[in-house]
């Protein structure tokens, strides 16, 4: 049985134009970074054409949670959610020359394959320069077109390594620790789309005669934008940054804390005017003026003190009742959410962020909704990812005009 497309719960009777419509994207990629960038595309209407090798298809169909029912993943329905997925072998003559067909009639290009393969298989950028002038060509790899390391696999991982971002992450003294998702690559696939659309910009607006150009992502570049000061402060002050657990060195209150009934919460209490309304619900009114936590330089020298105090008063109180108390006196904080939780939260429910869609062969499935949310041309859903090559017929035969015969004869030839 096959994971055919479905609808979500209608939300609109009339089609809302949507903000990428009339892009066309073709998809030259795996797994998670490249795909993930071309979902979000799709979800705000660009038309994602997926390129999937006949027969085997993207191994994200196996990936985390298989359902027995399909033999297909839940993660495969909605990474390729609006998506047209077609099966082209790309190394003989023939699907070589389909693919180049294809190029010819889209805006973006989106490869997440090792730097050379493009090249190797006859699609390099030079040559797609001739396909289609004004293509945008976006590139993502482990780590770049060009340096020392371009040739070396990498996956998000190693990303998340190189970048910087698991070296400081986890508990001081212990093995450094990584989130249980694919962090480095989700990440890179929100600059390809940003570098997409900048592109887009610079031919269709800026003035540089319709053309396209590259847009090379690497996922340790992703990552390593994300560390803030790091790099200036080890240039200066020879300061390297070094796991710290749940607290934020140098920021301070501002950590993790645990309730009488096991729970845990964040709560962020680090600018003045908030420490003081904080010292007053943990009834400690008297240290918002004590100069040794007057302003958050002083703060983040006795940060332990603070930390022990405010747990102190947090392991008294249920969950929900410390969360009152901080809601009253406005002061950050929020629960640590497992997905149970997250799906019971009015919040999520209210802002559209927990769908339901119905996939064959599984029911009904929670999905998660689109971010951002834009007030006059939102995203939307049409369906979520189906079956191997379910759209040959309508991209070869509707949009490349090839007959029935010939889908046939090149299904039978393995070229699709």
């Amino acid at each position: 049985m096959t994971d055919a497309p479905t609808s979500p719960e209608p939300q609109d009777s009339s089609h809302t134009k949507r903000p990428l419509e009339g892009l066309r994207v073709l998809e030259l990629g795996s797994l998670i970074a490249g795909p993930f960038a071309t979902r979000l595309m799709a979800e705000f209407g660009a038309e994602v054409i997926k390129i999937e090798t006949p027969r085997e298809g993207d191994p994200l169909r196996t990936w985390r949670y298989v359902d027995k029912h399909t033999g297909t993943s839940l993660w495969w329905s909605l990474q390729s959610r609006n998506k047209k997925l077609i099966t082209l072998n790309l190394k003989p003559p023939s699907g070589l020359a389909l693919a180049k067909r294809l190029l010819a009639e889209c805006d973006i290009l989106v490869e997440n394959f090792r730097p050379g393969t493009l090249e190797k298989l006859g699609l390099g950028p030079q040559v797609l320069q001739e396909v289609n002038p004004g293509l945008i060509v976006v590139r993502v790899s482990g780590f770049g077109q060009t340096g020392p390391l371009r040739d070396q696999p990498g996956f998000g991982s190693v990303g998340e390594s190189i970048g910087g971002i698991r070296y400081i992450t986890g508990e001081p003294d212990q093995t450094p620790v990584r989130p249980n998702i694919s962090f480095g690559d989700s990440l890179a696939a929100l600059y390809a789309v940003i570098g997409a659309l900048m592109a887009l910009r610079a031919r269709d607006l800026q003035g540089i005669q319709g053309k396209g150009q590259v847009v090379d992502v690497a996922l340790y570049e992703a990552v390593f934008s994300l560390l803030e000061s790091t790099l200036p402060e080890y240039s200066v002050a020879g300061i390297i940054r070094e796991r710290a657990g749940t607290s934020l060195p140098g920021i301070a209150p501002s950590n993790t804390y645990r309730s009488c009934d096991h729970s845990y919460i964040v709560i962020g209490g680090n600018s003045d005017t908030v420490f003081k309304r904080l010292m007053r619900v943990i009834g400690q009114p008297e240290l918002a003026e004590s100069p040794r936590y007057r302003t958050n330089k002083e703060r983040a020298e006795h940060a332990a003190e603070l930390d022990t105090l405010i747990d102190a008063w947090t392991r008294q109180y249920p969950l929900h009742e410390i969360l009152r108390c901080l809601e009253e006196a406005q002061i950050p904080a929020g629960p640590i959410y497992s997905i149970a939780d997250i799906v019971k939260d009015e919040q999520y429910q209210q802002r559209e962020m927990i769908l339901s869609a119905e996939i064959e062969g599984v029911g009904t499935v929670a999905m998660p909704g689109l971010v951002p949310k834009l007030a006059q041309t939102p995203g939307g859903i049409d369906w979520y990812g189906g079956a191997i090559g379910m759209h040959n017929q309508e991209v070869y035969g509707e949009l490349l005009g090839l007959s029935a015969e010939e889908i046939a004869q090149l299904t039978e030839q393995g070229v699709i």
